[in-house]
C-alpha cells in the first residue's frame, strides 16, 4: 500500500502540535457542521403554512407569546410569507365567523386570524388567508359546498381584516392531485371572488402530485399505481388553462414522489407555470413521508435534495408545511430543533 506525504509528517510533530491540530480540526468541523456537500446550493425557504386547524398532526397549544417567538425564529432565517393553511376545518374555526357559527361551527377561544395578522404586521411579513374547508369534499368529492361557504367567508374576512398592511393574498385550501371533478370551476369561482373583493391580491394553490407515496393507508408507504410524468403534464396543462387568469401561483407538494423523480416532475411544473404566466413555487414538506409514523420532522438530507432540485429547476419560491411543528427551535418535536440547526449550517446562516 502506498503511503502519502501526510503519513511521514506525523512523527516530526510534537505531542503539543498534534493536540493543537486535532483541536483546530474539531473546531472547523463544528463550525461548518462537517458538511461534505456544497453549501447554500438549494432554494431557501421563504414562506410557511401556519397549521392551527390541524387534520393529522397534534396541536402545540401555543398562545400569543409562543407565536410571537416563532415569528422571530421564522424572520431570522428569511421567511417573509405566512399562510393560514385553512381558516376552518369542518366545525373548528380560527376566527369567529358569523356565517359559520350560524351553521353550527364551534366558537374559537382566540381570534387567530387577528393575532397572525398583527404579528405579520409587526415582523413585516406577507399574510395569505386560507379559505374554509367544510370537509364535504373529502367525504363525497363534491366541491360545491366549498364554493358556497367561501362566498360568505371571503366577504366577511376582507371586511374584518383587509385593512391590515400585511394582508397580501389568498390561499385556496382545497387540495387536489388530478383532474378532479369540478376542480377547475371551483378554483376559478373562489379565486375570482378573492381577487374581486380585494382589488386583485394574488391567489395560490398547493396541490399534491399523485406519486408513489400518495397513499391513504398509514400502514403503507408506497403504491404501484402512480401517475406518470406525461400524464401529470397533460392533466395539469388542462387545469392551468382553466384557472390561470385567477390563480397566480402553484406550489405543488413535493413529498409524494421519490427523490430521483424530483427533476422530472419539477421541470414539468415549471414549464407549465411559465406557459400560463404563473409563479412556480414548491411546497417543501418538512415532515417525513418515508416512515410508518405520521408525521415526524424530515431527515435533513431529504429536505436538502428537494430544495436543490427546486433551485436547479429555477423555481420562484419555496414555502413549507410546516415550520412551527417540523422546523422550529420551540417545536414539541426535538428533531425539529436539530433540523433548524442543520438548515442554518447549510445556508451559512
Amino acid at each position: 500500500m502506498a503511503l502519502g506525504a501526510a503519513s511521514f509528517a506525523a512523527p516530526f510533530l510534537t505531542k503539543g502540535e498534534m493536540i493543537a491540530n486535532n483541536v483546530h480540526s474539531q473546531i472547523d468541523s463544528n463550525t461548518n457542521g462537517g458538511l461534505i456537500v456544497p453549501r447554500n446550493n438549494g432554494l431557501k425557504i421563504t414562506g410557511t403554512f401556519l397549521d392551527e386547524i390541524s387534520h393529522d398532526i397534534p396541536h402545540q397549544n401555543w398562545g400569543e407569546k409562543e407565536w410571537d417567538q416563532d415569528f422571530r425564529y421564522m424572520k431570522s432565517i428569511g421567511i417573509d410569507t405566512v399562510i393560514v393553511i385553512r381558516s376552518g376545518y369542518r366545525k373548528f374555526l380560527t376566527y369567529p365567523s358569523p356565517y359559520l357559527l350560524k351553521k353550527g361551527c364551534y366558537m374559537p377561544s382566540v381570534d387567530l386570524i387577528d393575532m397572525y395578522l398583527r404579528l405579520s404586521d409587526k415582523y413585516g411579513m406577507k399574510f395569505y388567508f386560507g379559505l374554509y374547508d367544510s370537509g364535504v369534499y373529502w367525504d363525497t368529492g363534491d366541491m360545491s359546498h366549498e364554493i358556497e361557504d367561501n362566498k360568505y367567508v371571503i366577504d366577511e374576512v376582507w371586511k374584518r381584516y383587509g385593512h391590515h398592511k400585511s394582508f397580501g393574498g389568498w390561499y385556496i385550501s382545497t387540495e387536489i392531485s388530478r383532474q378532479t371533478r369540478g376542480a377547475i370551476h371551483a378554483f376559478h369561482s373562489m379565486g375570482k371572488q378573492c381577487k374581486d373583493v380585494s382589488g386583485g391580491l394574488p391567489v395560490f394553490i398547493s396541490p399534491w402530485i399523485d406519486g408513489k407515496k400518495a397513499v391513504s393507508d398509514p400502514s403503507t408507504l408506497t403504491k404501484e399505481q402512480a401517475v406518470s410524468v406525461e400524464q401529470h403534464e397533460r392533466e395539469w396543462n388542462e387545469i392551468f388553462d382553466g384557472i390561470h387568469d385567477v390563480v397566480d401561483a402553484c406550489a405543488f407538494q413535493d413529498g409524494h414522489i421519490d427523490y430521483d423523480e424530483l427533476d422530472a416532475f419539477f421541470s414539468v411544473n415549471k414549464k407549465l407555470a411559465d406557459k400560463y404566466g404563473m409563479q412556480c413555487w414548491t411546497n417543501a414538506e418538512t415532515f417525513d413521508r418515508d416512515m410508518p409514523i405520521r408525521f415526524l420532522p424530515i431527515k435533513f438530507d431529504k429536505l436538502r435534495l428537494k430544495l436543490e432540485a427546486a433551485k436547479r429547476c429555477h423555481y420562484d419560491k419555496a414555502i413549507t408545511f410546516e415550520f412551527s411543528h417540523f422546523m422550529s427551535p420551540q417545536s414539541s418535536y426535538i428533531q425539529a430543533h436539530h433540523l433548524y440547526n442543520r438548515y442554518k449550517e447549510y445556508f451559512n446562516m
